[in-house]
């Protein structure tokens, strides 16, 4: 708690204690506070006790007022953090880059190539020795096989990914060629809203919910040519490895 930290007891068992005893009742009182003080270890004055209950209970109707107030899930946090220099001016132009084009060949078991570089991966591609499609089931069938002893997919976004990959397909039969993500199959952490799919943020909460819009990140790598296949898990609000079906399961 806020005021507990202001008086220097964050670092005790007090916070903890009070939470508990406030799931059962509206307001912290004084004898809350003695209670508490008994489990943490700690000793108040009537008169300390009487301040600190007026500065909780200020803070818990300003709680209960912020809780009031809808955030959409697009408002960027409220703090920001610019690490370019001041003196520095950033380059101006259109960004430009040219990928190194890699002789590959397709092997004989497709199976091969599932932890291939992306270089290598898009140079298939390109050159139409495996199809979007292709290399889409591969990482699905994958995702079906691997997934539940991982513990590292959320929802799987077949239809989409497919839709997206034959789509790809024919943009490249007809001679249009997105760039080195073309058809490549990417996950993206459930933190990041697609439109049609739960978006959980790996906490129980949120497991049914729905945000009607897609990232800007998914949006843009729509626009490269990347096909999604799955939403992965991260920890409950993007904290640690422990979600709500789980513990991932990385090596790395």
């Amino acid at each position: 708690m806020a005021r507990c930290g202001a008086l220097g007891l964050s670092g005790t068992l007090l916070p903890g204690v009070l939470w508990a005893r406030l799931q059962q009742v509206p307001e912290v009182t004084t004898e809350i506070l003695a209670d508490a003080e008994k489990v943490a270890g700690l000793s108040f004055t009537p008169e300390e006790r009487e301040l600190m209950v007026r500065g909780l209970n200020q803070n818990l109707r300003s709680y209960a007022a912020l809780r009031e107030q809808a955030i959409p899930n697009e408002v960027p946090p409220a703090l920001g953090f610019d690490p370019t220099p001041p003196w520095r001016t950033p380059p101006s132009g259109p960004d430009v880059f040219r990928p190194t084009r890699t002789a590959v060949s397709r092997p004989a078991d497709l199976n091969e190539v599932a932890f291939w570089p992306l270089t290598h991966l898009a140079e298939l591609v390109r050159t139409r020795q495996v199809s979007a499609v292709e290399l889409t089931r591969l990482y699905l069938d994958r995702l079906a096989r691997h997934g539940h002893r991982l513990e590292a997919v959320i929802t799987v976004t077949e239809e989409r990914a497919l839709a997206q990959a034959e789509r790809l397909d024919e943009e490249l039969a007809q001679g249009r060629y997105r760039g080195p993500l073309h058809g490549i199959p990417w996950g993206a952490k459930d933190l990041l809203a697609v439109r049609g799919y739960p978006t959980t943020w790996g906490a129980k909460p949120f497991e049914s919910q729905v945000l009607d819009e897609d990232a800007t990140v998914v949006r843009r790598l729509d626009e490269a040519g990347a096909a999604l296949v799955a939403k992965l898990t991260l920890g409950a609000l993007a904290m640690g490895d422990v979600w709500y079906g789980g513990r991932t399961r990385n090596p790395w």
